[in-house]
């Protein structure tokens, strides 16, 4: 096989992946009353007023009546008949028409860049998200988008892409196969990617290009599948393998198609109210990148980039990390990834999967990224050095484990101070390791659209019943008072920012049974997670996350309340509108300016 680094995989491009219920209303904000000297110089550009504003300070609701924005920034937050003494004749007036304004949101983890990928080449995700239901729907939607895209596969040096598929929602409950995707083409390259972004399938045209065949060893931290009784490969790989051959598929695609597949991803973002998104494992090519669209102010929302440690040692030796934004672009902090995806089977446990991968004994328990403890410990404590905030994927609790003995051994080296490492993910986290990580320092940011995209999965294939409910334990974690953030890890799932609260606030799975209803949380919890809570996250709550004077005028109108709707309605509440630092980036025209 030839091998290609995972630095290379991201060239360019971040392919892989890798509540409390009571809603009351309050008296406005009496404060920040308004001084003669404050009316001479007041140039506030709008005048926000005319529905619920949740301002999301404190741990109960808050409303205010109106919001008064001056140069980005919010300059004040309370009644009415106080804003309405910052007027002057620049000012614009936004009547919400009872509709309802928050704090922009904050994406604690997903890889941006990806998402333009996966709006670009072949859906393959099942309902809702998709259409791909069995293999036989699987090969059309290739060959459809196949049929409307020679340009594109032209330009990839003939490779015909799809992203999403998921073989616990395809009626033959496999993965496809090379001789499934034949059908498809046997004379160009053939590459579809789980939707864990773990795992992936190609044909054998392609197996041919990537040098695999029986005689292939597994690349280290990944598997090549085989057919039964044989050392033939099937077509299906699974992690490092993965990232091999996406690289070698991605590698002679022209920048600008590169270019456009980001600028679709940002709109994508946008059109779903995040005002700050992640770019969650990244190398040398995707940071700069997303500094070249900053340095010529074509980035519209902050944009925080965190480069793969394992690879992108000396891009951080030379670049680290910074609190402020240059044209909203940083570098936040560096990410490792300790395990796969337990949708997969290929997340690290510390006890067997309830049915294991065929061919797999029935005490496996999928496998580290990286087994030499050494290695992990090397880059946490290369991380301590030069004080970079570190995030850890780990889906398994074995992974979960070997991070927290990391972050313990390196607290102990260099002290613990106030690092705010995450864990991203913390899929099985357990009871013990919430307590071991809330004296560690440590933020769990949490998947909880598992429950509904793999939650009966999970029950009946994966960890079983009791494990299952367990997954993204938040109410645990919010009873022992741990900060946590929740997340869609985009493109596993698409950014939808409503469903991931729903999905918080629920645990409904597609099946409609409630997956661990000890571990639900209320709305407003759910919105601190990916508001106040996840701009702490990145160390920016004093600019980000509630809506008061001084903070960045960084919102999203909402056409109904979170907080007020039925729970199980929070999925289909729309995104009217978002602002960037008082700058309209996206509106469905609906929200009525004065």
């Amino acid at each position: 096989m030839k091998i290609i680094s995972q630095s290379s995989t991201f060239a360019l491009f971040s392919i892989f992946l890798a509540g409390l219920s009571a809603c009351s209303s309050i008296q406005p904000n009496q404060t920040n009353k308004l001084t003669d000297a404050d009316h001479q110089n007041s140039n506030a550009k709008l005048l926000i007023h005319g529905g619920p504003i949740l301002t999301m300070q404190g741990m109960s609701p808050q409303y205010v009546q109106a919001l008064v924005v001056d140069n980005g920034r919010i300059q004040y937050a309370g009644t009415l008949k106080q804003a309405e003494q910052y007027k002057n004749n620049n000012t614009q007036i936004i009547n919400l028409n009872n509709h309802t304004l928050l704090p922009g949101f904050i994406d604690a983890h997903s890889h941006l860049n990806s998402v333009g990928l996966q709006q670009t080449v072949a859906n393959l995700y099942p309902p809702p998200d998709g259409t791909v239901t069995d293999i036989a729907s699987l090969i059309q939607a290739m060959k459809d988008w196949q049929a409307k895209n020679p340009a594109f596969i032209k330009a990839a040096s003939g490779w015909i892409i799809g992203n999403g598929y998921d073989d616990a929602q395809i009626n033959e409950k496999r993965h496809p196969t090379a001789d499934d995707l034949d059908k498809i083409s046997t004379t160009q390259p053939i590459i579809i990617l789980h939707q864990s972004g773990h795992l992936a399938s190609v044909n054998h045209k392609a197996l041919e290009l990537l040098k695999i065949d029986k005689n292939t060893a597994n690349p280290s931290g990944g598997i090549i599948r085989r057919k039964k009784n044989s050392n033939e490969p099937d077509g299906v790989l699974e992690e490092s393998a993965v990232f091999s051959a996406m690289g070698f598929a991605f590698s002679k695609v022209p920048p600008e198609i590169m270019q456009n597949m980001a600028k679709t991803a940002l709109k994508t973002y946008m059109e779903n109210g995040y005002t700050t998104v992640q770019e969650g494992r990244a190398d040398a090519g995707t940071s700069e990148m997303w500094r070249s669209f900053a340095d010529i102010r074509q980035l519209p929302i902050d944009v925080v980039v965190y480069p793969d440690i394992m690879n992108e040692k000396a891009y951080m030796l030379k670049n680290g990390t910074q609190l402020n934004y240059q044209n909203h672009f940083r570098i936040g902090g560096v990410k490792i990834s300790l395990d796969g995806s337990p949708q997969g089977k290929t997340a690290w446990l510390s006890q067997p999967y309830l049915i294991p991968p065929e061919g797999k004994p029935k005490d496996y328990r999928g496998y580290p990224a990286y087994p030499d403890t050494k290695t992990v410990q090397d880059a946490i404590d290369l991380a301590y050095q030069h004080h970079w905030q570190i995030l850890a994927h780990a889906n398994g609790d074995a992974a979960i484990d070997q991070y927290l003995d990391a972050i313990s051994s390196a607290n102990n080296k260099f002290g613990q101070a106030d690092r705010r490492n995450v864990i991203i993910h913390a899929q099985t986290m357990r009871e013990d390791q919430l307590d071991r990580a809330k004296k560690l320092g440590l933020i769990p940011s949490f998947f909880s659209l598992h429950t509904y995209y793999w939650g009966d999965w999970h029950k009946h294939e994966t960890l079983g019943p009791e494990r299952s409910n367990r997954i993204s334990p938040t109410a645990s974690a919010l009873r022992k008072g741990i900060l946590f953030t929740e997340h869609h890890d985009a493109p596993v799932i698409p950014p939808k920012s409503m469903m991931t609260i729903d999905t918080t606030v629920n645990r409904i799975t597609r099946s409609g049974d409630v997956l661990g209803a000890d571990q639900r949380v209320s709305p407003y919890i759910a919105l601190k997670s990916v508001t106040d809570w996840a701009a702490y996250q990145y160390f920016e709550e004093k600019d980000k996350g509630t809506l008061e004077s001084g903070k960045l005028a960084d919102f999203v109108i909402l056409d109904k309340n979170p907080l007020t709707v039925p729970s199980t309605d929070i999925k289909n509440i729309k995104i009217l509108a978002t602002y960037k630092e008082g700058q309209k980036v996206y509106s469905t025209q609906t929200e009525n300016a004065q």
